[in-house]
């Protein structure tokens, strides 16, 4: 599949060209972890909840400052869920004969487009599931008592195992 020249001026190397583009799956999926954020963000809501019904007894409008609290608990509970769907929703991938392409158009961040180049060295990390997943790359994020590591790929694709196909043959291209 060839993009129009036209949208890829001045983002692509002269005679790069568009292999595939695709988005992804904008389901809402739940883990093991979403359940335990969940978990811990309703606990939290829930004590906040108390605390202002507590708050109130008292007269006047103490309470009030515990709708902050509240409201960080839903935050915490409900954020994790959907949080990764809605950011799905506004991605768009792009795969090249030389490069993979992440395009996301986020409200307030504003857009963004980033490139990782597919080497013979990539190590290509197949996530199955319906729909897969393919890992490409990672970066690393700061926290404050240290830094993790965040793998970063083709999220959620519906054609994973094509796409898959199509980078390994990009990198035996390159390797020859």
């Amino acid at each position: 599949m060839s993009a129009p020249r036209d949208e890829w001026a001045g983002i692509l190397d002269p005679g790069e060209q568009v292999l595939w583009q695709g988005r992804p799956d904008p389901g809402v999926t739940i883990t093991a972890a979403n359940m335990a954020t969940l978990l811990f963000g309703l606990v939290f809501a829930g004590f906040a909840l108390f605390w202002m019904m507590m708050a109130s007894l008292a007269g006047g409008a103490f309470w009030m400052f515990g709708l902050l609290h509240f409201t960080v608990g839903l935050c915490i509970a409900f954020g994790g869920i959907f949080w990764g769907p809605w950011r799905r929703r506004h991605t768009w991938y792009t795969l090249t004969d030389r490069r993979a392409f992440i395009a996301r158009d986020m409200p307030i961040a504003g857009r963004t487009l980033k490139s990782y180049p597919i080497t013979p060295e990539t190590r290509l990390e197949f996530r199955d599931g319906t729909p897969g997943s393919i890992m490409f790359d990672h970066e690393m994020r700061r926290r404050k008592n240290g830094s993790y590591k965040v793998a970063i790929g083709f999220e959620r694709i519906e054609d994973a195992q094509e796409v898959l196909r199509r980078m390994r043959q990009v990198q035996e291209r390159q390797s020859a």
